[in-house]
């Protein structure tokens, strides 16, 4: 049994056991991912009547998205399994997109987009699922500008487009699970952050002439 968590666009939380998910909890508001995280973690396990220590893991989303929201998510994963004593189980959040688009009857080329604002769009691209409708990624994730997107995918025509608003924690939950069970790779520890930061630290005192 999963608790999920996916920062990556919106504030979702979810528990998952198998290819059932318990409990899911959503805000789609994409500035207050601190303010709700902890509400939303606790409201899920209350929901299923679950302890944390009937936990196996936490799965989180690693992106792409944006660098406040997505920390967010990712820290708490990170915190919430230090405290329980818990492994995380890290995947793609544009996966976890796929594979809810394919276990729910979705069949040959995808391409998956969300919001990466300043007028950009994180993408991902896929071939198909396996035979245990696990995604099979052909391209990304990737950052662009939406009217460079075609000229940076080739055969873009032959894909089914999904623009997504927000990532389900039920699905990054579920393809943690089904990863798990198949003995699949996990995602890095790196978050797809897919650009830097706005801040960038100091290059050293300025100098002063009078």
């Amino acid at each position: 049994m999963l608790l999920a968590i996916d920062t990556s666009a919106g504030t979702g939380v979810a528990l998952v056991e198998g290819d059932t998910i318990l409990a899911q909890r959503a805000v789609e508001d994409t500035r207050r991912h601190a303010e709700v995280i902890g509400s939303l973690m606790t409201e899920c396990l209350a929901d299923a009547g679950v302890a944390v220590a009937a936990l196996s893991g936490i799965a989180v989303g690693m992106g792409p998205g944006p660098f406040t929201g997505l920390r967010v998510g990712i820290a708490a994963a990170n915190a919430f399994a230090l405290g329980a004593q818990k492994p995380v189980l890290r995947v793609v959040s544009h996966d976890a997109l796929a594979f809810g688009h394919y276990a729910s009857g979705g069949s040959g080329a995808l391409l998956v987009t969300t919001d990466a604002r300043r007028r950009e769009r994180y993408w991902s691209a896929y071939s198909g699922c396996d035979g245990h409708v696990l995604p099979v990624r052909s391209a990304g994730p990737g950052i662009v500008h939406p009217d460079a997107l075609e000229c940076e995918l080739p055969e873009y025509g032959s894909h089914f487009r999904v623009d997504a608003e927000w990532v389900s924690a039920g699905a990054v939950g579920l393809l943690a699970e089904r990863l798990a069970s198949h003995g699949r790779e996990f995602a890095g520890r790196s978050p797809l952050y897919l650009r830097s930061p706005d801040v960038t630290l100091s290059a050293g005192p300025k100098r002063v002439t009078s």
